[in-house]
């Protein structure tokens, strides 16, 4: 198989397999994050009204766990992590920014479902998060690109 590296007859995850591996990650992020937001709203009438008020708990919650998947299942990376996570923080700070403008516009002028509005803008943030973490937040150095063992 491509990027297959033979480690003590294990095969090493590498480089070549992060499409695959982000796809996965995306997958039980998006899942996640999706679910937790009806939830909030199925399990607590007072979120009906309030649906900003879950959105903010979603997005933080969902923020930890998916720094988490990505650190740790797709880019494997060893730098700083105070750094990766504010860069990391940074993609979707933009988007919750715009979030907060669109989910409004959607469900108040719009009059969409708040869940079928956020299912939406959900899948407009996958698009550009790869591109985003394989070359701002999780960009290996040079010496993890040429292969220098640190130690």
């Amino acid at each position: 198989m491509a990027g297959d590296v033979n480690d003590g007859g294990r095969r090493r995850l590498t480089k070549a397999d992060r499409p695959v591996r982000f796809l996965v990650a995306g997958g039980l992020n998006t899942l996640v994050g999706l679910s937790a937001y009806p939830v909030l709203l199925w399990i607590n009438p007072w979120f009906h009204e309030h649906y900003l008020v879950a959105l903010a708990i979603v997005q933080v919650l969902c923020l930890l766990f998916a720094f988490t998947t990505y650190k740790i299942g797709v880019f494997r990376t060893r730098g700083n992590i105070v750094r990766e996570f504010w860069r990391f923080s940074s993609y979707y700070a933009l988007n919750y920014a715009a979030n907060w403008v669109a989910l409004p516009l959607l469900v108040e002028v719009g009059h969409v479902p708040p869940i079928i509005a956020q299912f939406g803008f959900a899948l407009c943030v996958i698009v550009g998060s790869y591109f985003w973490h394989s070359n701002i937040t999780f960009k290996e150095n040079a010496e993890e690109q040429l292969g220098v063992d640190r130690g």
